[in-house]
């Protein structure tokens, strides 16, 4: 398991944590992407997305997981999942965390 890079990601690991998730993955790259955190509770995997707004430039964090952003991490979701077959059979979501001004934002099912 990867470490995670970043404040904004290391809190949104922390934020998974205290809700009874067990992190499996942070900044591990799989099928030429990078997950940021991949986490379970029960049969439920969660592959995350964290984006940091640091200042007034390039836009909310919401708008940085577009179309292309979400087709490499389902791709990187897949590769990851293909090495682990005993994880096949749980239920799979992409869920971003934005953080805004020091505030985490988690958007679960977001595509």
């Amino acid at each position: 398991m990867g470490r995670p890079r970043n404040d904004a990601e290391r809190r949104a690991a922390w934020w998974y944590r205290v809700r009874g998730y067990r992190i499996l993955d942070t900044n591990v790259w799989a099928g030429g992407n990078e997950l940021d955190v991949v986490a379970r509770r029960g049969r439920r995997l969660i592959f995350c997305e964290v984006k940091e707004k640091t200042g007034p430039r390039y836009g909310d964090p919401l708008e940085m997981v577009g179309p292309e952003k979400q087709r490499r991490l389902r791709r990187a979701a897949e590769t990851w999942l293909a090495a682990r077959p005993e994880l096949a059979d749980l239920d799979v979501s992409f869920e971003v965390v934005a953080v805004r001004a020091g505030r985490l934002e988690r958007v679960a099912d977001a595509f």
